[in-house]
């Protein structure tokens, strides 16, 4: 090859390369692509400084809203982009009033009042095969269609994508699963679950149903991402009850699907006995990093009365991973010897101000105060029932002295 052909072969080679980095570029900044979720680029972790919650104020989405066609309530997750000011709402529901979804939204307030609640789009959840979920009327076991059940949405803090979990459902067969998407719900990757999580045939082993991976978080360096079990594995023990608690797992998982550290909680007991027959459960709905071993964790339990009302408990706490046990590689942890994680109770919302307190789900770290306080907004889930409500709380977070 003479210096001519070879100068411009090198040169094309060069424009070619540069295009397929401005493409890959231009993919990641309109949400239709993904960077590899395997290896992610160094940065600062986020820290957060939380001893106390001061009630703000709240706004509501009324019942039976209609939104671009869809029904809005279910709100089980809630996430917040600082870098566009964005908030994420997902909707639980498994496909029977629209496609499984989930909401941009804008949520103005300050460390005075909650002024408003605004939805700005609606984008929907695909499957691997790029369809919509299906429901259970039309799920079919041999079928490529799945029913989900999403429960906890988190933006990811490195790329321009999000992470969503399912609880999954035993009566269908089909396992929890944690999702990586694009900003418009298109699929991108799964991170494969611990499999002591999945179910098995004698019904002695894996998630209870609806009671599964109900929280999710990335590490506050994001280079790594944490879920939370909402209530214990059949193989770990009893749920609680009003006289004795359980112990469920918090679970971290790094970029390239690997198991890293698996952690036992220790579930309070159910605040009040239910009346005579009627039902009542205690349980983990959501996980927020606050440090590398620190987080936050809000409990949240339901009582059914005798005239069949039902009361929420919920209490936020601070838990702390050192010196806690890792116990990935034990398929049960039913009477045995370990340390659970430390658990320090940060707010009991049924003793605070608030006047309505329903069934929280989601929970978001926001923008930042005028006084430079973080704050944290908390969402509760109607259960597209009228006689709940899609209840969103404003907090100012109190840090430590």
């Amino acid at each position: 090859m003479n210096i001519f052909n070879k100068k411009l072969t090198i040169g094309l080679l060069a424009i070619t390369v540069l295009n397929q980095v401005i493409g890959a570029q231009s993919a990641l900044a309109s949400g239709s692509g993904s960077a590899p979720t395997s290896s992610a680029p160094a940065t600062q972790s986020e820290t957060h400084s939380v001893k106390d919650l001061k009630y703000i104020d709240s706004q509501t989405i009324p019942y039976n809203t209609q939104f671009k066609k869809t029904k809005v309530g279910g709100i089980s997750g809630i996430t917040y982009n600082p870098n566009n000011n964005k908030w994420l709402l997902l909707s639980d529901d498994r496909s029977e009033q629209n496609d499984s979804r989930f909401y941009e939204a804008q949520l103005t307030y300050n460390h005075k009042q909650f002024k408003h609640l605004k939805l700005k789009k609606v984008h929907t959840l695909k499957q691997a095969n790029g369809e919509p979920y299906t429901d259970k009327k039309h799920f079919k076991k041999n079928s490529n269609d799945i029913v989900a059940d999403p429960e906890s949405i988190r933006f990811d803090p490195l790329y321009n994508q999000i992470l969503y979990t399912s609880e999954g459902d035993r009566t269908l067969g089909l396992n929890p699963f944690i999702r990586f998407a694009t900003t418009k719900g298109d699929f991108i990757s799964d991170i494969p679950i611990n499999p002591i999580k999945k179910m098995d045939k004698q019904n002695k082993q894996g998630f209870r149903n609806n009671l599964a991976l109900e929280g999710s978080t990335f590490s506050t360096d994001g280079q790594s991402l944490w879920t939370s079990m909402e209530a214990p594995l059949l193989q770990d023990g009893a749920e609680p009850t009003p006289t004795s608690g359980g112990q469920s797992r918090i679970t971290q998982y790094d970029r390239a699907d690997n198991l890293l550290t698996e952690f036992a909680y220790p579930l309070d007991a159910i605040p009040k006995a239910p009346g005579k027959g009627k039902h009542a459960e205690n349980g983990v709905s959501e996980i927020l990093a606050i440090s590398d071993h620190e987080f936050l964790t809000f409990e949240r339990a339901s009582v059914q009365a005798a005239d069949d009302s039902f009361k929420n408990y919920v209490r936020i706490y601070k838990i702390n991973t050192q010196n806690a046990t890792d116990i990935k590689n034990l398929k049960s942890i039913k009477n045995s010897n370990i340390n659970p994680v430390k658990k320090q109770l940060i707010a009991n919302l049924n003793s605070k101000d608030i006047p309505h307190i329903d069934n929280i789900e989601g929970m978001s770290f926001g923008k930042k105060l005028p006084n430079g306080h973080d704050s944290l907004v908390i969402a509760s889930d109607d259960n597209f029932n009228k006689a709940q409500k899609s209840q969103f709380l404003a907090f100012e977070v109190i840090p430590e002295s």
